[in-house]
């Protein structure tokens, strides 16, 4: 452990006021090169390792894609220590108002017309009416999530099997998506889509729609498709019209399905309909969003961790359920390496990579070694996967290491921040961390159970990261001796 898990070493006394380095060079011309640098030439790691080392800080003026003709202003200070990153968690220094998806936003057609709760700002009061109701809607449905999720586990490696012995390999990420799919679909309605008129096209519909919105923030990294013909989706949104259909049959399935929740929305003084497209954003983009590229972050991570760690996982999970008899949330709790491997995999490759603010007023933001001077309405970027691999918190940051949080360890899951907000923190009406961050790491962590109280190891090839998650192929299971 590197540093102090309470606090981060240097205080503000300590630390000396610095003018925050870098440039955004010519207007239009500037946010082009950095885009071109950021997609093309470096990638997204160099392109702010470079600056950091340049700058030689964390902290530094820089744009963002997509840039022009898709945003007006594509300057940001960049935010990329576990220090200066935790500004974009104080919501009485920075707004979040239409900012979810950096520097600009999606047309709110893809959400009904409506701008949904993650595009609102903790001081709009619908904020704290729709975050409340998610909020009771997840602890009145405490009970089902892990009869529910265990039901989803089953189908899911029943299915990899069959595809395996069919095909010598699986493809984890189609089963994935739809196991998250039925899973946040009947929590949220009560039926399988299978039940309603989606039947299994979901998983499709919802992929499609967050590709549309999103990017602009990606790239499909086609070897043959130079850059120039190839960055036409960093410069025109992508019209709701190819996905209006499809998204109209998701609305309908849930407005059909979901009636009980909705009703108690309207008791709220909601309108029907502004939930429902609530909902729909929350189980298509915030739950399924989150999952479908969470899923096979963990398992690329576990089945790389090889037969040794394997055993360990197995170890620990099938002595608990033993000596528990069931699984249960107090048998989790019980297994510390199981709930260590899914923080690290939460810090290593967190789901959601950028987090975006503007500044309330003029904030003075610390990094390790220096204070800088935020100016009123400045856009603030933190690029995540840096953050919670800082050397100056974490030893061997790079390197996944599945007990890292185990027993002293504990104490840095301060610095996991996943869910916008420090994990030891909890989501509340008045702050805008992930309402279902809880279920996020039961799902996680109920996975790596039944995945070791059915097999002893697996195998797995690793695709290519791309916006929407990394591809996994299940190449062998070994079952539980």
């Amino acid at each position: 452990m590197a540093s102090s898990s309470s606090d981060h070493p240097a205080s503000s006394s300590q630390l000396s006021l610095r003018e925050i380095p870098g440039s955004y060079g010519l207007p239009f011309f500037g946010p082009i090169k950095d885009r071109y640098h950021y997609f093309y030439n470096q990638g997204q790691d160099e392109f702010f390792k470079s600056r950091i080392k340049k700058y030689n800080s964390t902290v530094f003026r820089t744009n963002m894609p997509p840039g022009p003709f898709i945003s007006s202003n594509s300057k940001v200070v960049a935010v990329l220590d576990s220090k200066s990153f935790t500004i974009l968690f104080n919501n009485d220094k920075v707004e979040k108002k239409n900012i979810l998806d950096g520097t600009y936003m999606p047309s709110t057609s893809f959400f009904g017309g409506y701008r949904v709760c993650a595009f609102l700002d903790t001081t709009e009061s619908n904020h704290h009416a729709l975050k409340s109701f998610f909020l009771s809607f997840l602890a009145s449905s405490h009970k089902k999530f892990i009869p529910y999720l265990r039901t989803s586990l089953s189908e899911l490696f029943e299915n990899l099997e069959n595809e395996i012995t069919d095909k010598k390999s699986a493809d984890f990420n189609k089963h994935s998506d739809n196991l998250a799919f039925d899973f946040v679909f009947k929590l949220v309605t009560g039926v399988l889509p299978s039940e309603t008129k989606l039947n299994s096209k979901g998983p499709g519909i919802i992929t499609t729609w967050l590709a549309l919105q999103l990017a602009p923030l990606g790239t499909a990294g086609l070897k043959y498709v130079p850059g120039f013909l190839e960055d036409i989706i960093h410069t025109v949104r992508l019209p709701f019209f190819l996905i209006k259909s499809g998204y109209k049959k998701l609305y309908n399935a849930v407005f059909d399905s979901a009636s009980l929740l909705l009703d108690e929305a309207e008791k709220l003084g909601m309108k029907r309909e502004e939930a429902c497209h609530n909902l729909v954003f929350l189980t298509g983009f915030n739950a399924f969003g989150g999952m479908k590229v969470l899923f096979p972050t963990l398992i690329k991570w576990i089945g790389s961790g090889g037969e040794s760690l394997h055993r360990r996982l197995a170890e620990e999970i099938r002595a608990v359920v033993k000596e528990e008899g069931d699984i249960t949330f107090s048998a989790l709790e019980k297994m510390p390496l199981t709930k260590s491997a899914v923080y690290e995999t939460l810090r290593i490759d967190p789901p959601v990579q950028f987090q975006y603010a503007k500044a309330r007023e003029e904030i003075v933001v610390e990094s390790h070694d220096a204070a800088f001077q935020i100016k009123k309405g400045e856009i603030i970027f933190g690029y995540q996967p840096l953050a919670t691999k800082d050397p100056k918190v974490f030893e061997n940051p790079d390197d996944f290491i599945a007990d890292r949080f185990v027993g002293e360890g504990e104490k840095l899951i301060n610095y996991v921040y996943w869910s916008n907000a420090r994990e030891t923190e909890q989501p509340s009406a008045e702050n805008k961390q992930c309402p279902a961050k809880d279920l996020v790491v039961l799902c996680c962590r109920l996975m790596l159970v039944e995945l070791f109280l059915r097999y002893d190891t697996l195998t797995v090839d690793i695709g290519k990261f791309s916006a929407l998650g990394t591809p996994v192929t299940i190449t062998s299971f070994t079952k539980a001796t």
